[in-house]
């Protein structure tokens, strides 16, 4: 048995238990006993007074797109301009793979413990999560597009049985769908994926109500809102993790809480996209879970969860004309608990308690930025960087230990990622030249 000692806990159970001065007993992969006092016999680790928190959770994220960070930043058409025209001409398995490897070191370095994904080529992502030891929901896109890994719904659907065949009895990974968005699949194929689900039981990822387009082609097409077209595709279940929700109306939000929907939170990205702000004081008024996520770092640019946490919260003061909406203690569980709750596995994950698996992370307090701390919360999240993370663990292993990754070759993948972006940048530069004749 593994004793972390001298700690200070957060354990984000139902009663936020705290530990001033606390261990936590681990074995093998579970969190077998915690408390102040005393530890238990064992090999202890001391923890020199840190911050142990449970493994944050990004409900919602496109790993490999760390290769299109930082492009077209401030062009509006960029999704069409670049974005897709680059998916199409260079995106291959290997591609993925490089991207997503970047993504899984910054994410532990970040603190982020699991991950759900949606992209393509989902076993290559898959395969590198298993490699870095992290967690994570794989979601196999659909999309009526041009897609890099499918060029027919038919061929999307045999890649998506085998992701859930490869991974029906994982530990870590967990298959997913992932119809792209209503308007990209359209009802017939959301109805197909519902149909697919039935008895797997596995989380489905969507965007939902993210554009005014979006909204636009649901009522052109079908008369209603997005959020309704998902309803008549029998995708609004506790399975469905929709992304964005910018725009739901408030029957469409008493309508996802009935069906138990949950929602990814992507402050940041809507932000930067300028769309506005997501009601989510709203969703969580209804019981919705809501967890917050990164969104690709395309759109977001970075994926540790502490990078979120203040957009998150500040928007919703904005809305709601004052400073009490949306309190830091409820940022952090929606960034704990709560978000794993948006991918069914509270019941694992999400706090620090007795049979959950050991997934945490070591925070230093070290640095006066922190100091003098009133309320951890709010230190959490308007103080802390994702370079306080001194420490990540997963399933009882630490992945990385002083600010080292242990799980993966940090300078490999950074090599790896600057050859595929000089193969972007050529692109691009055609891309520009085109767009000027």
């Amino acid at each position: 048995m593994k004793i972390l000692t001298n700690a200070r806990i957060l354990t984000m159970d139902a009663g936020l238990t705290e530990h001033a001065r606390g261990w936590i007993a681990l074995q093998d992969d579970r969190i077998v006993a915690l408390g102040d006092g005393p530890a238990p016999e064992g090999e202890t680790e001391d923890m020199g007074g840190d911050l142990i928190l449970p493994g944050m959770v990004n409900p919602h994220c496109h790993m490999p797109m760390t290769l299109f960070r930082g492009l077209g930043e401030d062009v509006d058409d960029r999704l069409f301009r670049y974005i897709l025209p680059l998916e199409r001409a260079l995106v291959t398995a290997d591609v993925v793979e490089t991207g997503a490897r970047l993504a899984a070191l910054e994410m532990i370095r970040g603190g982020v413990t699991c991950v759900a994904d949606m992209y393509y080529f989902e076993d290559r992502i898959s395969a590198v999560l298993d490699e870095s030891g992290l967690r994570g929901v794989v979601g196999q896109t659909l999309a009526n597009f041009a897609a890099p890994d499918h060029g027919s719904m038919d061929e999307g659907f045999a890649r998506l049985d085998a992701l859930a065949d490869l991974y029906a009895d994982h530990p870590r990974i967990t298959a997913s769908a992932a119809p792209h968005a209503p308007y990209s699949t359209g009802l017939e194929v959301m109805a197909r994926v519902a149909r697919w689900n039935e008895g797997r039981g596995l989380p489905v990822q969507m965007h939902l109500a993210e554009t005014r387009p979006e909204l636009d082609w649901a009522e052109r097409e079908h008369g209603c809102t997005t959020v309704e077209v998902a309803e008549r595709a029998g995708l609004l279940s506790p399975h469905l993790v929709a992304a964005h929700c910018m725009y739901p109306t408030g029957a469409d939000m008493d309508l996802m809480a009935t069906r138990g929907v949950n929602v990814a939170y992507n402050a940041r990205s809507n932000g930067k996209a300028g769309r506005g702000i997501a009601p989510i004081n709203a969703l969580r008024a209804r019981g919705v879970n809501v967890g917050i996520a990164t969104d690709g770092p395309m759109s977001g640019n970075t994926l540790d969860l502490f990078s979120q946490f203040g957009p998150a919260t500040m928007f919703q003061k904005i809305a709601a004309g004052t400073r009490g909406a949306l309190p830091c203690v409820d940022v952090i569980r929606m960034a704990t608990i709560e978000g794993a709750a948006t991918l069914g596995m509270a019941h694992r994950i999400g706090s620090l308690e007795p049979g959950k698996q050991a997934d945490l992370i070591r925070i230093s307090l070290d640095d006066p930025r922190l100091h003098p701390i009133y309320d951890i919360y709010s230190m959490l999240v308007f103080a802390t960087l994702a370079s306080d993370v001194r420490a990540t663990m997963v399933a009882g292993q630490w992945l990385m230990q002083d600010r080292k990754v242990l799980t993966l070759d940090a300078k490999k993948a950074m090599a790896d990622l600057l050859q595929v972006a000089d193969r972007f940048k050529a692109r691009i530069a055609e891309i520009d030249r085109e767009h000027l004749q």
